[in-house]
This record gives structure tokens, sequence and C-alpha cells, in this order.
């Protein structure tokens, strides 16, 4: 099951100061399905995600969603629709995991309501979803990178969005940890139909984990479309200035792209 809302992205100006950083860029975000946004540093991911969430106000243009633009919807309602795990999230210092999920639920708490069950289900749910229950009287502190990682997911999803928008959600983990993530995600979309929109450094597994792969570069889209449209030795060479070979990847069936430094560059001329 997919969710029906749209988001969209019109004629997008964001900068900081006297810096521009995305310069009129429209993208349609394919609805229930996983979009990867790449490209080189500094090319405006981030600061594109902070926009859509309604962080960063726009210069010019707007992004819509459901027809109405984000930056004049009350944030609660907003928040009961889209939600946001920035990069490198920082928990208040002593708090539990279960303490941190139930944050989650505030888009749904009014003025004088209090706790319900209908809280405590979705806060369960999404404990038992990232595999986090067992952690939920430990303190955040002591968790792991992966670990936290997980709880952080756990209180977007007890947040009950229908689009969720990641800002490098495997930063600073090992590899395995890295996998566990977007096997999390994409299991999220897989069952409850999500959006997911993500921004993510490594371009085969931006590749390998998403049905939308969108290429920035100089603050525009450069390429969209399915990995296999995007992941091309030509984008790669435009977007990130590197040579590379891109193969099929025999464990996905994705493009997978190999770099090639000066010195195998050298050694492929010499063929």
């Amino acid at each position: 099951m997919t969710t029906d809302h749209t988001l969209s992205i019109e004629n997008l100006t964001l900068g900081y100061a006297d810096r521009t950083v995305i310069d009129g860029l429209d993208l349609v975000v394919p609805a229930g399905k996983v979009t990867a946004i790449v490209g080189a540093n500094a090319c405006g991911k981030s600061t594109l995600l902070r926009s859509m969430s309604r962080l960063l106000a726009p210069r010019t243009g707007r992004v819509v969603l459901d027809g109405r633009d984000v930056h004049r919807m009350p944030a609660k309602q907003l928040a009961r629709t889209l939600g946001l795990l920035p990069q490198s999230p920082i928990a208040p210092e002593g708090i539990t995991v279960a303490d941190l999920v139930g944050r989650g639920r505030h888009p749904h708490q009014g003025i004088l309501s209090r706790w319900s069950r209908e809280d405590d289900i979705a806060v369960a749910e999404a404990l038992e979803a990232t595999e986090t229950a067992a952690l939920a009287e430990r303190s955040v502190d002591e968790l792991s990178g992966g670990q936290r990682q997980r709880v952080w997911i756990a209180m977007a999803l007890a947040q009950q969005t229908d689009l969720l928008l990641l800002d490098e959600p495997t930063t600073f983990l090992d590899v395995s940890h890295q996998i566990e993530v977007l096997d999390l995600l994409t299991d999220l979309n897989s069952t409850r139909g999500t959006t997911i929109v993500m921004v993510l450094h490594d371009l085969n597994l931006a590749a390998r984990y998403s049905d939308h792969l969108v290429a920035l570069s100089a603050g525009r889209v450069h390429a969209q479309g399915s990995p296999a449209e995007v992941l091309t030795e030509e984008v790669v060479r435009t977007v990130f200035g590197l040579d590379s070979r891109v193969i099929l990847d025999p464990t996905s069936g994705k493009p997978l792209m190999l770099p090639i430094g000066r010195h195998h560059m050298t050694e492929l001329s010499a063929l």
C-alpha cells in the first residue's frame, strides 16, 4: 500500500547570506517510493532537505505538499505527514530510548491532551519495527552508533508520517550498520508504503536501495530517474569529476560504480 501524498519542488532557490546553494530547482518526489539524492560535497543536498522540511525558507519558489506550500502550513499539521531525521541528531543527556521515541508523538498531542493508549501503541510498534524494544529502558548515551541510529528512526516512525526525510542516515556507521539501517528503511517502505527521501554519499548504496535517484550539481538537478538511468559513467564524471566504470551489481542487479584513480587510469591507458 502506497501513500497518496504528493511532494514537489517548484523553481526553488535557497542560500545563506550572499551565497546561493540551490538555484531554480524543480523536482517531483515519487509517492510510495524510495528516493536517494546524491551529489558532490556542497552541492546543496542537505540544504534542499532542510527546505523540504520547512527548516529553511526559500528565496524564491516553494515546496508543495498536497497542493499546499509547506512554509505556510501549521507546524504540527505538517509534522503529522512529513518527518525529518537530520544528520547527527543530538539526544538530551540521560534520556532513555523509550522517552526519546515517545517524543515522536508530539505532533499528535494537543495543548490539553494527555498521553493515550494510541501513543503507547505507536511507540511500541516503532520499537518493534526497528528491533529496539529490548533497549527501551537504556540510556541513549550507552548505545552503539548503529543502535542510536535505529532509535532515531524509531522516533521518526512513532511520529507516524507518510513521508520521511533522512539526511545522511548512514553517516559515521560501519558497513554492517549502514546495511542494517538501509534494510530497515526498505522494510518501512515496502510494508507501510512510506515515501522515503534520503541524502546519501555512497553512490553504490544509493543505487542499490533507491527506486528513484536524483543527482545534484551546482544547485540544480543534473539527472534523475531509475538508478540504471542515472548512475552512468558520464554522470559520475560530470557530477563528481571522477572517471569510473559502471557495471551490473551481481547481488542487486543495480548499477555498481567502480572508481578509477590516477594510477589505475595510467595502467588502463597502457593496455
